[in-house]
């Protein structure tokens, strides 16, 4: 059934914009890992289907959406996964963590929502904890053109959308620390987003790079010190 929904996404997608893809080759086609993307847009969670050529993909989504009947239906086929975003989930982080170690991909937004203005919102410390916890490598996606109002816009226009799907370069946040394990995830998420900023236009990198760079120099240092 999964194969039968990606090919009726990508017909669906391809109506309605047209696509470039980047850095496909640094996604691999097996084993677990994280994919880490920007979130822009309702059609960002169909992205993956058609950029990516998996099948063991699965995905967070907030509880709330599992309350609706279609929504709940076609999680079943394409591997949602309903989570609480507002408290700690652990039992969530665990099915997440024991699914890559089965070999399967996690599709996720560090930033926890969509962002509003195309920029990237201040990503949330759960990604970087998992990451840690579990080992596995971040990939990250950087998606433009999927804003719900452009999407909108432009079909009302009968005219294509031009969207692109960029994947980063794979990187491993280190095992957290004996101490202070929270702090260190606050300090690991900007070092997620910073990858996926890259691949953004500057109309749409967030104001706060100065913050997240210095971030960056924080966790370089901490990798040199002794856990």
């Amino acid at each position: 059934m999964i194969r039968v929904l990606r090919f009726l996404i990508r017909i669906l997608l391809k109506l309605i914009a047209r696509f470039e893809l980047r850095g496909k080759e640094n996604v691999p086609l097996t084993g677990g890992m994280i994919l880490a993307s920007n979130h822009i847009g309702i059609l960002d969670i169909l992205m993956v289907y058609f950029g990516i050529d998996r099948t063991d993909l699965f995905i967070p989504v907030a509880e709330k959406f599992g309350k609706i009947g279609w929504i709940r239906w076609i999680a079943k086929y394409l591997n949602f996964l309903f989570v609480d975003r507002f408290n700690p989930d652990l039992k969530a982080i665990r099915t997440m963590i024991a699914l890559m170690e089965d070999g399967k991909c996690l599709v996720i937004a560090p930033e926890g929502t969509r962002s509003l203005t195309g920029a990237l919102n201040e990503g949330k410390p759960g990604v970087a904890y998992l990451a840690a916890r579990s080992g596995f490598p971040i990939i990250p996606i950087a998606i433009t053109g999927t804003a719900d109002k452009v999407i909108l816009d432009n079909v009302k226009r009968f005219r294509k959308s031009r969207i692109t799907l960029t994947g980063g370069k794979p990187f491993i946040i280190p095992p957290l620390p004996n101490k202070d394990r929270w702090s260190s995830c606050l300090l690991d998420t900007p070092v997620i987003l910073i990858p996926t900023a890259s691949h953004l236009t500057p109309r749409l990198l967030i104001l706060r790079s100065a913050q997240c760079i210095s971030s960056e120099r924080l966790y370089s240092r901490r990798q040199k010190e002794p856990g």
